[in-house]
């Protein structure tokens, strides 16, 4: 099972209007939406996090988060956030605990979106897919992630808990006996759902922050047209259902006021050849099931729920689909923000969604793509001018 950063976006409108200070009678233009969109950058330089983060900083290692550079497509790109900082408004998340669900390595979303929660102070575990748990341990122990993981004051980012995940299984019933014996499952036990909420209930109490960054699909390669059931069924229950297995678990014990937050792909919602296997439908189905858990969640246990829509990244899962390199350079020339998507951008909205700042928001998908997801066709693409030229 392999695990993928696909994200989600949404559009906040800014419309403004003047008033006047009772001292001064000078204007002044008030924003509706300043609050929102300074909150999106967060971390404020310099001074950053390191006066808010309370997670437990060790000695040992994870590696850098570098998506694929085409800037040699691009000459004079505009640079992206490469870490958890920006001018803005600060988060404090000081003693919030979270819980991310999809780390593998370092180079994907959820990755970045942990080391934000952590540069904000709060205390987060991580589930780890069962057959790569070695692996993630070793490469933190030979200090293979080390320089992804320093944090703003210079230290290495810690975890509070590991924990064996295989999200495709609620219960241990649910697992065949293949599964039970496979020996990239043994020396692990109680990594299905339920089993890994209650122990991260028994290790750490309540938890206010959850964060789904899961998908596979084992035909993904194939188009719809050539996907059978098995394979489509599969997608769905990695990919769509897991979220609303973990909100069915983990509710029970998040604070009021906590927040859930996933991860979706352009694929929901257009036709993206080459992902295929169900993958598509998956996505879709992830954006409608968040509306409805925001509601149900919201109402029972106090809790919000949204996804980041994100845009094309060069994440271990992406580049195992087998284009895209191809949808990034594409993106570069035809966003109106002419630039690479960075993880930490993606980092950075998850923190401000997953904050109190974001209290009145649910049910979202978040849109964080350079402003991609609206165009229809941008005429001045080098694209275009290409194919003129070609013309003549």
């Amino acid at each position: 099972m392999s695990y993928s950063g696909f994200e989600v976006s949404s559009t906040v409108g800014s419309t403004s209007r003047r008033i006047f200070s009772k001292k001064s009678n000078l204007p002044v233009i008030v924003l509706s939406a300043c609050a929102v969109m300074a909150a999106c950058c967060f971390f404020s330089q310099g001074r950053l996090l390191s006066t808010m983060a309370s997670v437990r900083r060790g000695a040992t290692g994870i590696s850098g988060m570098r998506a694929p550079s085409f800037r040699n497509h691009h000459p004079n790109p505009v640079r992206g956030l490469t870490s958890c900082q920006a001018n803005g408004l600060p988060i404090d998340l000081k003693g919030k605990k979270a819980f991310v669900a999809g780390v593998a390595d370092d180079q994907g979303f959820a990755w970045a979106i942990s080391k934000c929660l952590v540069e904000a102070g709060a205390d987060v575990s991580l589930g780890i897919w069962v057959p790569a748990l070695g692996i993630f341990k070793k490469s933190m122990q030979m200090g293979k992630f080390d320089e992804s993981r320093k944090l703003s004051d210079g230290s290495l980012m810690d975890f509070e808990k590991l924990y064996p995940l295989d999200a495709v299984f609620d219960t241990p019933e649910d697992f065949p006996e293949e599964i039970a014996t496979n020996k990239r499952y043994a020396g692990e036990s109680d990594w299905t759902i339920s089993e890994v909420a209650n122990l991260v209930e028994k290790d750490i109490g309540k938890i206010d922050i959850l964060v789904h960054s899961l998908a596979n699909g084992p035909e993904v390669r194939n188009p719809l047209l050539e996907t059978s059931r098995k394979g489509y069924l599969a997608a769905q229950s990695a990919s769509a259902y897991s979220l609303v297995s973990m909100v069915q678990k983990f509710g029970p014990i998040m604070n009021e006021g906590g927040s859930v937050l996933s991860l979706t792909y352009d694929a929901s919602n257009k036709v993206v050849p080459g992902y295929g296997g169900g993958m598509s439908s998956a996505k879709a189905s992830l954006e409608s099931d968040t509306r409805t858990l925001a509601y149900e969640a919201g109402r029972k246990h106090k809790i919000r729920v949204n996804t980041v829509f994100a845009g094309p990244f060069g994440s271990r899962p992406a580049r195992a689909i087998g284009f895209i390199e191809r949808v990034i350079n594409y993106s570069y020339k035809n966003a109106p923000i002419e630039k690479e998507l960075s993880a930490m951008e993606v980092g950075q909205t998850a923190g401000f969604l997953l904050s109190p700042l974001a209290f009145a928001i649910t049910g979202q998908v978040v849109y964080v793509d350079n402003g991609l997801s609206p165009m229809g066709l941008s005429f001045d693409s080098p694209t275009l001018k290409a194919e003129e030229e070609q013309t003549g």
